[in-house]
């Protein structure tokens, strides 16, 4: 005959289990932001030295046109011809992709 307690006990470790691969495997449909920011650093290289450049660590979703995904927003700035330029940028956060890129104005 099953005891009470072990099966309440053997439950909530099966719940408490059962949320962390939960969350786990939410973070996993995501490439990593480093990944991404590291990504656009080197193709901004291509044509110069980046100054800086930040990245959101957590995706943020983005609706346009009926549309919605999961974007990270970042931003890179460099020098050219000694003038200061900044860009920011959204990736999706599911494959990396650049959705698009535009230069920050002042």
């Amino acid at each position: 005959m099953m005891n009470w307690k072990s099966f309440i006990l053997g439950l909530g470790i099966g719940a408490a289990g059962g949320i962390l691969l939960s969350d786990k495997l939410k973070d996993a449909r995501f490439i990593s932001a480093e990944k991404v920011l590291k990504d656009v650093k080197e193709a901004f290289k291509k044509e110069g030295k980046v100054d800086g450049s930040w990245i959101t660590m957590k995706p943020e979703e983005l609706k346009k046109h009926s549309i919605s995904t999961n974007v990270y927003k970042g931003g890179i700035s460099r020098r050219v011809e000694g003038r200061l330029e900044q860009y920011e940028f959204l990736a999706d956060a599911h494959t990396g992709t650049i959705i698009e890129v535009y230069p920050v104005t002042h």
